[in-house]
């Protein structure tokens, strides 16, 4: 088994910052990816980013520039600097990790943590 705890989530004012953590423990075989989904109220989850075994990183087209995902490997842990928060930025954050190679990999998602952006 893999588990991923999140932390980091909390309420903040519109163009404020938090700092996301996830860190990733278990029998994990390989990590092709880490990365942050979000699920809004409503809506569907969604990508925010990820980051690759390699560096390589990915943003959602809404987060680019504001967002940035760091990972240290040796601790198997990813983070999500969150800049410039919006009110659109309010969801639960999933931490996600593809254990395997990026061809061929299961998923594995934290529980979740809350992001509130509220005047």
């Amino acid at each position: 088994q893999v588990q991923l705890v999140e932390s980091g989530g909390g309420l903040v004012q519109p163009g404020g910052s938090l700092k996301l953590s996830c860190v990733a423990s278990g029998s994990i075989t390989r990590v092709a990816a880490m990365g942050w989904y979000r699920q809004g109220p409503g809506k569907q989850r969604e990508l925010v980013a990820t980051i690759t075994s390699g560096g390589s990183t990915n943003y959602a087209d809404s987060v680019k520039g504001r967002f940035t995902i760091s990972r240290d490997n040796a601790k198997n842990t990813v983070y999500l600097q969150m800049n410039s928060l919006k009110f659109e930025d309010t969801a639960v954050y999933y931490c996600n990790l593809k254990d395997g190679y990026l061809t061929s990999f299961r998923n594995y998602w934290g529980q979740g943590t809350q992001v509130t952006v509220s005047s």
